[in-house]
């Protein structure tokens, strides 16, 4: 009964700000728009349809407002007014009464709050759709965040889901264009990323995991988790102080170099899709203060983005060929990659590319929006049948975050130079000899384990009766014995460079 009452309101909702326009301009429901108009000759809208569509998620709650904030990143499926408009969107919603938070704690620990935490202060300094954070004093004396999830907001989300999943099922039945705009792929995107929000030990264990890659890093901070505290409803970490990075007027005020910070911001972000693989996907203004000694520090690890060795080869590969204006690069990666038809003509590939991206080179940031160039990207992207892949979205989702934030500190910052070094450098250390050399020692405990094996595999080869598993046998030592020997060669090509070089020193 729940789910009719909750289906109800939601179109009720969408009649009143205008929202079937965006059903029934469909041509096979276009008939209906007189009817609905006639119906609903009462309405009259000031606002246009974009604003209209934040309007009614904001009315919705907030599991509509995270699902705008998700489509709002995906400007491969929406016109721009529209992704423009959701990325207003703000997960922020009132906070739930202290009791309750009191409840759930001493519910969690088996014990009430007060013998939990030295002290735990009632009223909540940040409440979002999710969760909502208190401040705490630890019984050793360290200051934590406590973060705590909503009230029944599991069933909530599990409510809502399906009606999503049923309206995108809906939309693939009836409209053929939906095979491109992939709505079960993308309610199903979102799903995963709720879901793991909905457990607070997954945050604990992404922000742990950030932490340890920036160890001693002097561009960024992120709290340590306090694991005794923590469970799947609560997850407590190191109180954290610092400036919103949104306050520059304030950041000025303590002596931050400002342009410093904006480029800083490019390296991190930077460091952690090449370096690590692994990123924050949230930094929008609201999850990042500026320490006093001008370092970032980080909130917020509901949404980490994660990328294999052969995602960020092909980034930085596309990253570089853009960088040097090499636009025939770019294209032919995407027809190796197969993210385009194999019979796409790569010289018109690269020509439509070109007039993309030329335009924006040699400007500085406050002339440039990454917003109309990733929607005139993403027309070329629909004129060539290039598959939009779902792992890189969340990483478009921060790249514009970036963007909103640089913008903010630098308009003058030229995001292409700050970021062409360290791209340059990367790549270097994965092609180079010094990437060479790391390979090396990385496949050295496997050839230290597979080279005694080899008599007992030649062993085997003689007494195995079966011609097939004999074929199989040689074929496998096969492979070993090149593998081996293209290692041993290069391990010999290093040592003769290596011994050149200190006849060279010695003769000098």
């Amino acid at each position: 009964m729940m789910q009719w009452f909750r289906l109800a309101k939601i179109l009720l909702v969408a009649t009143r700000f205008g929202l079937d326009e965006f059903v029934f301009a469909h041509s096979a429901l276009r008939w209906l728009r007189p009817v609905i108009r006639v119906i609903t000759f009462w309405r009259r809208f000031d606002l246009p349809r974009g604003a209209r569509l934040r309007r009614a998620l904001e009315d919705l709650g907030p599991i509509f407002v995270k699902f705008g904030q998700v489509l709002s990143t995906r400007r491969d499926l929406l016109p721009l007014d529209i992704a423009n408009e959701l990325a207003l969107l703000q997960d922020r919603v009132p906070p739930f009464p202290s009791e309750q938070v009191l409840a759930r704690l001493e519910r969690v620990y088996g014990k009430p709050v007060d013998l939990v935490f030295a002290s735990f202060e009632r009223e909540a300094v940040a409440s979002a759709s999710v969760a909502q954070v208190h401040f705490a004093v630890l019984p050793d004396g360290r200051e934590a965040a406590v973060k705590v999830l909503r009230p029944g907001i599991e069933r909530i989300i599990s409510r809502d889901l399906a009606l999503l999943d049923t309206a995108a099922g809906l939309a693939e039945a009836v409209w053929s264009g939906s095979k491109r705009l992939k709505p079960r792929e993308v309610i199903g995107e979102f799903k995963k990323h709720l879901h793991d929000e909905l457990d607070l030990l997954r945050e604990a264990a992404s922000a742990s995991q950030l932490r340890r890659n920036f160890r001693d890093s002097n561009l960024l901070r992120v709290p340590e988790v306090f694991w005794d505290w923590c469970t799947t409803e609560v997850m407590v970490m190191e109180r954290m102080y610092g400036t919103p990075i949104s306050h520059v007027a304030e950041l000025r005020g303590q002596g931050i170099d400002i342009s410093k910070l904006s480029r800083t911001g490019v390296e991190i972000f930077f460091t952690q899709v090449f370096r690590d693989g692994f990123f924050h996907a949230d930094m929008h203004p609201g999850n990042i203060l500026v320490a006093k000694d001008g370092r970032y520090v980080a909130l917020d690890f509901g949404i980490m983005g994660t990328l294999n060795d052969v995602d960020k080869n092909y980034l930085a590969q596309n990253f570089l060929a853009f960088f040097r204006r090499d636009y025939r690069r770019v294209a032919q990666a995407h027809v190796d990659a197969g993210w385009v038809p194999a019979g796409t003509r790569v010289d018109e590939f690269e020509s439509a590319i070109r007039a993309v991206c030329e335009p924006i080179f040699d400007r500085p940031l406050k002339e440039i929006s990454f917003g109309k160039v990733l929607l005139r990207l993403f027309q070329t992207a629909r004129r060539f049948n290039l598959e939009v892949q779902p792992q890189l979205v969340l990483l478009q989702k921060t790249l514009l975050n970036i963007e909103g934030v640089g913008r903010e500190l630098d308009p003058d910052l030229d995001l292409w130079k700050t970021a062409k070094p360290y791209l340059e450098r990367w790549m270097s250390e994965q092609i180079g000899w010094r990437g060479w050399w790391r390979h090396l020692q990385e496949e050295a405990p496997y050839w230290a384990a597979a080279m005694p094996q080899l008599p007992r595999l030649v062993h085997r080869v003689l007494s195995e009766p079966s011609p097939h598993a004999l074929e199989e046998t040689v074929r496998r030592l096969t492979r070993e014995q090149r593998r081996q020997t293209r290692w041993l060669t290069a391990i010999a090509a290093l040592l003769v460079i290596l011994l050149a070089a200190a006849v060279f020193l010695i003769a000098r």
